[in-house]
């Protein structure tokens, strides 16, 4: 079997050079990722209106909704609301305000950091192996991206509503800390992109052997009842957002039994 070129270079590298490829590879992915921070740090008002709009009653979801519902109810709307956010430390905001820029910035700089992780494996790569790496990889990074952008419209805006204004009596009042709010939307924003990897899991499961087709459609109720579960965990007790967090995942589902066969069909050929 004929090697590329670049897999022979690879091979004459020792461990020290892998060594010195992958602290250069670091040392630029990490200045990349700083220069981002710094640039969303210096525009503080635009970042924290971007990221406090789920906790506003006129957020866009809501207009959706209301958009939707009005097709039948002419006179739907959503009751205002307001939930005060507070600092209760002296350094808090600052601190919030630091490490927001930074998760930003490795979010800013995530292309990048793909691009140089899979240049670093791709030297010990056959020419084949690259091209089905990189269709992995583009969908991997996609899923993640798009269960980032699920949690930000619909989990962390509705959840933010019921959480932040349930109460058990009228004399107590709910008062947020702004840590709390950042490390929420961080964990369900993370939450979510790992989650929308079901299809990425199932197609390298199937790779293995381990599930098929035929076996995810023979459990496809059983499967539809752990995804109700799942969502009614990590969202709060309200309907519509359970219904908004199950249908994905059961689309997410189906794609897998998809993709499940199309990994089938060239063994069965």
């Amino acid at each position: 079997m004929k090697i590329s070129k670049s897999k022979k270079e690879s091979e004459l590298l020792t461990f020290g050079g892998h060594l010195e490829v992958l602290r250069r590879m670091l040392f630029r992915v990490c200045g990349l990722a700083a220069c981002v921070a710094v640039f969303v740090f210096c525009f503080k008002e635009e970042t924290f209106k971007l990221l406090l709009a789920p906790s506003e009653w006129d957020f866009v979801t809501y207009r959706w909704i209301e958009k939707v519902i009005r097709c039948w109810d002419g006179g739907f709307h959503f009751e205002e609301f307001h939930v005060d956010l507070i600092a209760t430390e002296l350094s808090s905001q600052f601190m919030t305000h630091v490490t927001t820029a930074i998760y930003l910035g490795l979010l800013g700089a995530s292309p990048y950091i793909v691009y140089e992780l899979f240049r670093f494996v791709s030297p010990a790569l056959y020419e084949n192996e690259k091209k089905y790496s990189v269709q992995v990889v583009f969908v991997v990074y996609s899923l993640f991206i798009i269960g980032i952008l699920m949690s930000y419209y619909v989990l962390f805006p509705v959840s933010f509503r019921f959480l932040g204004t349930y109460s058990v009596a009228e004399s107590v009042r709910s008062t947020i800390t702004l840590d709390s709010y950042i490390s929420t939307f961080v964990t369900l924003s993370l939450l979510m992109g790992v989650v929308f990897q079901l299809p990425v899991i199932a197609f390298f499961l199937a790779k293995m052997g381990l599930v098929t087709s035929r076996m995810l459609s023979t459990y496809r109720r059983h499967a539809f009842l752990a995804i109700l579960i799942i969502s009614a965990v990590i969202t709060p007790p309200d309907i519509l957002t359970l219904v908004l967090v199950a249908i994905p995942l059961y689309l997410l589902y189906e794609i897998s039994i998809w993709m499940i066969r199309r990994v089938e069909m060239p063994k069965k050929a």
